[in-house]
């Protein structure tokens, strides 16, 4: 096969690319810095990166949508979110389209997820102000606003979850 390196030849750029992308997204900025550990010359990253992104291979908007989707499933707030994927290389920009995107259609509504979190992780507000803080401190490490933390606070057990 043309995409196969022959046996004994170093694998391309785009090989290594190409074997990265079919397991999942990766970030442009995420992409460089593993091609750029396997070895590979600057300019052919560049250019690999360039072509993938020309094909459609490789887009940091799909990135950052599908990195929100699973970190949302993962119960973490847009504060948390936000940073991680600013340290992965996505630009604020993108980052601030991925994030009205989703809250556009409804699936980022961060203080119902704050609220499920919380009531997920814990069975009741908490007798005391250490327990209190405790479960502050939860939300905050999660990634949640102070005023979605706030709300959270005030009706993660207004209605019992479901069971099932």
């Amino acid at each position: 096969m043309p995409d196969q390196p022959a046996p004994g030849r170093d694998a391309t750029p785009r090989d290594d690319a190409i074997r990265l992308l079919a397991r999942r997204e990766y970030s442009r900025a995420e992409l460089l810095e593993r091609l750029s550990a396997r070895g590979h010359e600057a300019a052919d990253i560049q250019a690999c990166l360039d072509a993938l992104a020309e094909q459609g291979l490789q887009s940091d908007a799909r990135f950052a949508e599908s990195f929100l989707r699973s970190r949302i499933a993962r119960g973490q707030g847009p504060l948390k979110i936000r940073a991680e994927l600013e340290r992965r290389g996505i630009d604020r920009e993108r980052i601030r389209d991925a994030f009205a995107e989703l809250e556009g259609q409804g699936e980022a509504d961060w203080f119902a997820l704050a609220r499920e979190a919380l009531a997920r992780r814990f069975t009741g507000p908490g007798d005391t102000p250490r327990e209190r803080a405790r479960r502050e401190r939860f939300l905050a490490g999660r990634g949640f606003a102070f005023d979605q933390l706030r709300h959270a606070l005030a009706h993660a057990w207004d209605e019992a979850p479901e069971q099932g």
